[in-house]
């Protein structure tokens, strides 16, 4: 391995160093980990007063475990972060992209920040006579490593690709609030590669990092417009998943008697489907699932092609929170003045992410109908309000939430929320009725003294 790492002009790999440009949920939470490895991590960002936090051992946003391994990657000496490109591509032999490719409102993949960063590198890279191999962890559409990326580096440094310096799209797969298992333990590594020596580098960078463990993680290497389409490929089809059980839930709930937790539980058992991304409930949001079906979606119109099956997703992903709404209104059928809890904010426990939560809708749906609204979220309040303002109240606790509440929703499952007690909605709600968007609580449970709405579920009279 480093008899051909030291033919092309790359340092031995146990003095190997990456910047990770970008200081986001992917690339803090990668130069965190490398670093906790034993591989230098140099983290760059424009943001002074984030770069100073992370330093300091204190992430700018909430992710589990995060903040440990944040304090262990800075004591470790292998770690720090710093304010623009330059020093980070200096010190540095792999430069990996992980900057945020939002979704404009035309629903396309916005990539001012990839041009922006290849840019930076580009013009770095002309102070360096060295070999540098660029990564895009980032998301982005097919060919937009090679004909985006990589020529704008060129242009900028005066260099060529597959010459002096290498191109490889490695997607990643990390779930907010596991993303540091995810990191530790994929199960599987992708490699787009420009040609074989940059891929090489690559694929020697994560033998070092993964030592054994590659023995049950394979590692399949392609091009790069394929890598860059397998991660719309894995995206689309958990959002797929997720369509699919709304739906069927939806029929469920025509007909008497039938439990639309146990159907699925029925159809994951199939070796060919497993039950991960069925379950039924208010939908999906977050970072990646619908900027990335959007964005897929939208690429393919451009080229000519309608995705028919990926704009169906969206449209049942949409009507989710409509139906929330339609559901308690069987249940309270004029909620104009009513004090509704919406209990969970951020998109899914473990993260304060509320990018595309269905809180958002769910919220804006209740207020337009004349209700009024508190929320409660264990890490997400400050998010939460950064999006909704002061057209909703925000709880300190589930108890406060629940006070004097004429019905309550569940739409994130932290622990504190899946956990309550029927008698505390007995003892702090007006009207106990419960709306259970993530199907946490039992029906069984329950009794005419809480009235329970579950998801793709019709009670037997």
């Amino acid at each position: 391995m480093i008899s051909f790492m030291k033919q092309y002009v790359v340092r031995d790999m146990n003095k190997i160093s990456v910047a990770i440009h970008g200081t986001g949920f992917i690339g803090l939470v990668s130069g965190c980990c490398f670093a906790t490895r034993g591989i230098k991590a140099i983290n760059s960002t424009f943001n002074k007063g984030n770069c100073e936090r992370i330093n300091n051992g204190e992430s700018p946003f909430f992710e589990n475990g995060l903040d440990e391994l944040l304090k262990e990657a800075v004591s470790s000496g292998n770690f720090k972060c710093v304010v623009g490109r330059d020093k980070a591509i200096e010190e540095s032999d792999i430069s990996i992209i992980a900057v945020g490719t939002p979704m404009r409102k035309d629903n396309s993949i916005d990539l001012y920040f990839i041009k922006q960063t290849a840019r930076q590198i580009g013009h770095a890279l002309k102070k360096k006579d060295e070999y540098h191999l660029i990564v895009v962890r980032s998301t982005v559409v097919p060919s937009t490593t090679r004909n985006l990326v990589g020529k704008l580096v060129e242009e900028a440094s005066g260099k060529k690709m597959g010459k002096d310096f290498g191109l490889c799209m490695q997607p990643e797969f990390l779930a907010e609030g596991r993303s540091i298992e995810d990191t530790f333990k994929p199960d599987r590594i992708i490699i787009g590669e420009l040609d074989q020596k940059s891929g090489d580098i690559l694929q020697s960078l994560y033998e070092r990092f993964y030592g054994n463990y590659l023995e049950n993680c394979p590692i399949l290497r392609m091009n790069l417009e394929s890598a860059e389409l397998v991660k719309y490929g894995n995206n689309c089809l958990l959002a797929t998943k997720i369509s699919y059980a709304n739906e069927m839930a939806r029929i469920a709930e025509l007909v008497v008697g039938v439990d639309i937790v146990q159907v699925m539980k029925g159809v994951g058992l199939d070796y060919r489907i497993n039950e991960e991304f069925l379950g039924a409930g208010v939908g999906f949001g977050g970072s990646c699932l619908p900027k990335d079906v959007n964005a897929i979606t939208a690429f393919a119109k451009s080229k000519g092609y309608n995705p028919r099956l990926l704009t169906s997703v969206l449209d049942i992903n949409a009507d989710q929170t409509i139906h929330v709404v339609s559901l308690l209104k069987k249940e309270l059928p004029d909620i104009k003045g009513k004090r509704i809890a919406l209990l969970g904010l951020a998109f899914k426990p473990g993260t304060d992410d509320m990018r595309f939560a269905p809180s958002i809708r769910i919220a804006h749906h209740l207020i337009d109908e004349g209700a009024s609204v508190i929320g409660y979220d264990p890490v997400a309040e400050i998010e939460a309000e950064k999006i909704l303002g002061n057209s909703i109240d925000y709880a300190s606790g589930v108890e406060e939430a629940l006070y004097d509440a004429d019905a309550a929703i569940i739409i994130t499952e932290w622990d504190e929320i899946s956990t309550i007690k029927v008698e505390d909605f007995k003892k702090y709600m007006k009207t106990p009725i419960i709306i259970d968007g993530r199907r946490v609580y039992n029906p069984e449970e329950y009794n005419n003294d809480i009235r329970l709405v579950s998801f793709g579920r019709t009670e037997i009279s």
